[in-house]
């Protein structure tokens, strides 16, 4: 989790700077409310970064005087969050949650690396994977017996069928833009 939030945070100081409050509540727009993002996991991870020359803080006045901290990337953390974005591992291309997360700047790359990215996540999604195995392998829709189990299947198909069709759209695109 340390890397993919540290990831968002460079992204969202790529768009501009920001205080801290308002940093947290676009972490908490993005990720929504079913993965908050803690101070005791924010103000960490922006020490880090800070300590890593990546981010820099400057004091500004505040509301009643008391002084607010502005965060702004530096050139080594744009550096940084474009390396970071353009080379994920395996396991933020395969979870849906932080390869979204990699789609909201994914823009800042330049088209082939956007077509790399893209092109990786629809690999995995043909592979198709299950949630669970019957007898070593995964059992066929028809064949699941819960009714439970059966409903995360089907919703898991049907949104990676609408994945596929828009990563389909998305990569036509990019290959248009190169011709």
């Amino acid at each position: 989790m340390i890397a993919i939030l540290e990831l968002v945070i460079l992204g969202f100081l790529k768009e501009g700077p920001l205080h801290g409050y308002e940093l947290k509540q676009r972490l908490t727009m993005l990720t929504g409310y079913y993965q908050p993002v803690s101070d005791g996991a924010l103000y960490p991870a922006i020490a880090r970064l800070t300590k890593g020359g990546l981010i820099s803080r400057q004091k500004e006045p505040g509301k009643a005087g008391v002084p607010r901290q502005t965060l702004s990337l530096t050139a080594a953390g744009e550096t940084e969050f474009l390396t970071r974005l353009s080379q994920p591992d395996e396991l933020t291309i395969t979870n849906r949650s932080r390869f979204f997360t990699l789609l909201a700047f994914i823009r800042y790359l330049a088209p082939d690396e956007q077509f790399s990215l893209l092109t990786r996540r629809m690999e995995f999604l043909r592979r198709g994977k299950s949630f669970f195995l019957q007898g070593g392998k995964p059992p066929a829709e028809a064949e699941a017996t819960d009714y439970y189990r059966v409903g995360m299947l089907q919703m898991a198909k049907g949104i990676a069928r609408i994945e596929r069709e828009w990563l389909t759209g998305a990569i036509a695109r990019l290959t248009e833009k190169e011709e």
